[in-house]
């Protein structure tokens, strides 16, 4: 399985980005998505998650401000990001589990990340 991790950029403070997430299989089938995200010198952090049928889950750094989301064929997931501050820069990467966690290692198939840096 390979992911790609897509949408990142340099950024305001105060600006959205929306992150995309596609997968080479024709879906995600039955695993879990998550978003981690990364910054210079700090380690990995979990960001959100979503599972097929739509449960999400948002860590409470980011609750309110970003938004997991899939496509309905399920082979593309979003991560909107809204009202950024320069802490949420990072390089943000999607991973695929089996198993429903907050976790990195978790996960086991990880895409190339793309990188979000927000000036202030």
């Amino acid at each position: 399985v390979q992911l790609q991790a897509s949408g990142g950029g340099f950024v305001q403070a105060g600006d959205s980005l929306r992150l995309s997430c596609t997968t080479s299989e024709r879906t995600f089938a039955h695993y879990n998505v998550g978003w981690f995200r990364q910054a210079p010198g700090k380690e990995r952090e979990f960001v959100a998650a979503i599972r097929r049928r739509g449960l999400t889950h948002t860590a409470d750094s980011v609750a309110g401000r970003f938004t997991i989301s899939s496509d309905n064929a399920w082979n593309t997931v979003y991560l909107q990001m809204n009202s950024l501050f320069p802490e949420d820069t990072g390089v943000y990467t999607c991973a695929t589990s089996t198993f429903w966690s907050t976790q990195s290692t978790r996960y086991a198939y990880w895409g190339q990340g793309t990188q979000v840096t927000v000036s202030s």
